[in-house]
């Protein structure tokens, strides 16, 4: 959430940086500025009422300790009570207007990044590896995998519906062989390996902005404040939510596996085919909680851990740096790392490394003192995944397959998967 301070304070920098992701967010900020200055006024009318009740109420005490009446003091100070009540009514009415509005505000964008409406304008910051050079047609990674038995489209259809899919044999434990490597390099990167709950309450989606602008997009259990989570950036940021940290517990390292749970709402028509777009994956998840002086470092560093998975398993990549349209809802700045397909003959996102600023760690209020006799400030949140455990295997397919059917498994995995060198059917 956007600080109500700095909209005070420089409206005309927030509108324009703002504009910069949606022209018509200019308008929010203007009801919002038009919102506070009735709120402010109201604030400031109560205390000047205050004041006259006080001087009134010495009047009448004095009047009464004389013998006389006061009786006219006595009614305008019924009044001033009255009005004064009238403005108590108002202010929460006021406060949660402006709360409401600024709860579907995205974050301003980093200054330094290109303006732009979607991801055409996302610039490429590098390149690494490099595309293999197949002497035959390369296929997708559904066909692949139903050809060795390892993906089970159908059945998953069956079992749950459209976009859950069924993975077995070695697909299942290639998936199980890559959740432990992410999570054996994290550890190494110095992440706190964590199993947080994938039920959550509406307070912790609220507090890394998934609600209320995003409920469409969530599992939510009936009759029950919980919801499935769509990423474990949601427990594992709220692990600190409400809480005032020491600046030596700074910067605070996470990581998680779990399955996580979208419903995809509104893209029916996108990326039907295969494992790519599910309502059921695993993922790796890092996040970080770090100083604000501290947060671009450490998101450079986050983006360049997730990096060097691919690295390891000599997956083609490349980096980009996304424009302003294209972010996510909490980003400040975000490096989207996307994994090149060789039998769709393009990239696909497989990691979105993003830096919130201080706009989750005000939704879920958690702050830090760099001692005793400090204010509390507002820690900055970072995020990404390291990695997407189903699209690394739709990667891993599509780049190691042989002509005969065939997957070569990256040598990095092979320990985790008894040596095995190869998939076949």
């Amino acid at each position: 959430m956007l600080d109500l301070k700095l909209i005070r304070k420089e409206p005309d920098k927030v509108k324009e940086l703002l504009s910069r992701r949606d022209t018509s967010l200019v308008a929010k900020i203007d009801q919002i500025i038009a919102i506070d200055i009735e709120h402010r006024a109201a604030l400031q009318e109560k205390q000047e009422l205050e004041t006259k009740r006080n001087q009134l109420s010495k009047e009448v005490g004095a009047k009464k300790s004389q013998g006389q009446t006061a009786d006219t003091e006595m009614q305008e100070l019924a009044q001033i009570k009255s009005k004064m009540q009238a403005i108590s009514d108002k202010e929460p009415d006021l406060f949660n207007q402006q709360i409401a509005i600024l709860e579907g505000i995205p974050n301003l964008p980093a200054e330094d990044l290109i303006v732009g409406a979607n991801e055409e304008a996302n610039q490429e910051i590098s390149k690494w590896g490099e595309i293999p050079n197949f002497n035959f047609t390369a296929l997708e990674h559904d066909e692949i995998g139903k050809n060795l038995d390892i993906l089970d489209f159908e059945r998953g259809v069956k079992i749950a519906k459209s976009r859950f899919t069924l993975i077995q044999k070695h697909g299942a434990k290639l998936e199980r062989a890559l959740i432990n490597f992410f999570l054996d390099q994290a550890s190494q990167n110095g992440y706190r390996e964590c199993v947080p709950p994938i039920l959550v309450n509406s307070t912790s989606l609220y507090g890394t902005g998934q609600l209320p602008k995003f409920a469409e997009d969530v599992f939510k259990v009936e009759n029950e404040d919980l919801y499935l989570i769509p990423t474990a950036e949601v427990p594992l940021t709220n692990i600190y939510r409400d809480e005032i940290l020491s600046e030596d517990d700074l910067p605070i390292y996470l990581c998680a596996y779990t399955p996580n749970f979208r419903s995809e709402a509104g893209s029916a028509s996108k990326d039907t085919r295969g494992i790519i777009r599910q309502h059921q994956f695993n993922k790796i998840e890092l996040v970080k909680l770090c100083k604000a002086e501290d947060s671009a470092e450490e998101h450079e560093k986050l983006t360049n851990n997730a990096e060097s998975l691919l690295q390891a398993l000599k997956l083609p990549y490349r980096k980009m740096l996304l424009c302003t349209g294209d972010m996510g809802f909490g980003a400040s700045k975000c490096y989207d790392l996307e994994v090149w397909f060789p039998g769709q003959a393009k990239y696909r996102e497989i990691s979105s490394c993003s830096n919130f600023g201080d706009f989750q760690a005000r939704r879920a209020q958690i702050r830090f003192r760099r001692d005793s006799k400090s204010k509390a400030e507002l820690v900055h949140t970072i995020n990404g995944s390291g990695l997407a455990v189903g699209r690394t295997v739709a990667a891993i397919l599509e780049n190691y397959q042989n002509q005969d059917g065939s997957v070569n498994v990256p040598e990095v995995l092979r320990p985790y998967l008894g040596d095995l060198e190869k998939i076949e059917a």
